[in-house]
């Protein structure tokens, strides 16, 4: 009977293992290693991201990235300082292959990052929320805990990068591509649509268009923003729509 109990019991914590997260956490110095590796990866790939992507809201989700996973690792540094543990210094095999990907990337990076920080926070969540829910630290634990919506909230923003890019893509493949610069015409733009563009990164893409005094920018009813500005010396109006195109002299 006492052995029929014991291997119950057996199969049961086997089973139990098997359904744990793939990401959780098996100790205190495990949970401060992936996290460490990742957050370490968020800043690294982050960088490289701010300055070699092309599309607006990724430069600006880079820069995020790059402010709150800063935070994020020097917190996670002194509290495991705190609790005698080591924090990796280096990306582990795979961080390091995909930071390098970007690094060398000949093409627009924008694409191969995002989908890189998709998984990372895939990844990030899942290590997060278990080890918040089952961590053997204290104050590790509590970090995890408090870390968690933000990690929600950056996987929320690289979804909606996501997806308009898709939307972007599917649209762009049976019409002109979406214009980038002026110097290409995309003859239905602007296009209306709903435009995810801040007022803040409306302005920026359009200054990075050569546009310069960008001033008045309102959103109107079709998802395009309109404003006015100067180009080549001369006072203009104009509009980016929801897939980045930009057009001067537009009402």
């Amino acid at each position: 009977m006492k052995t029929r109990l014991l291997l119950a019991s057996l199969a049961t914590a086997t089973a139990i293992a098997f359904v744990l997260p793939a990401l959780a956490a098996d100790s205190a110095q495990d949970f401060v290693d992936k996290a460490a590796a990742g957050g370490m990866f968020e800043v690294n790939s982050s960088k490289i991201a701010e300055t070699k992507a092309q599309d607006r809201s990724v430069k600006d989700f880079a820069h995020k990235m790059i402010d709150d996973h800063g935070a994020a690792n020097a917190k996670l540094e002194t509290i495991a300082g705190e609790q005698k543990l080591t924090v990796p210094k280096e990306l582990d095999a795979k961080y390091k292959d995909d930071v390098d990907a970007l690094q060398n990337a000949k093409d627009p990076v924008d694409g191969p990052y995002v989908q890189m920080q998709r998984d990372a926070h895939s990844d990030a969540v899942e290590l997060f929320e278990s080890y918040a829910k089952d961590g053997d630290n204290a104050q590790l634990k509590t970090f995890a805990q408090e870390t968690v919506p933000t990690l929600k909230m950056h996987q929320e923003m690289i979804e909606k990068i996501a997806s308009r890019m898709d939307d972007k893509s599917a649209t762009t493949t049976s019409t002109t591509p979406a214009v980038t610069t002026t110097d290409t015409a995309n003859p239905s733009a602007p296009v209306p649509g709903a435009n995810s563009f801040t007022e803040d990164q409306a302005k920026g893409r359009i200054q990075d268009a050569g546009f310069s005094d960008v001033s008045k920018l309102t959103k109107d009813d079709q998802g395009i923003w309109r404003g006015q500005a100067i180009k080549d010396g001369k006072a203009t109006t104009v509009a980016l729509d929801y897939q980045g195109n930009i057009v001067a002299g537009t009402n």
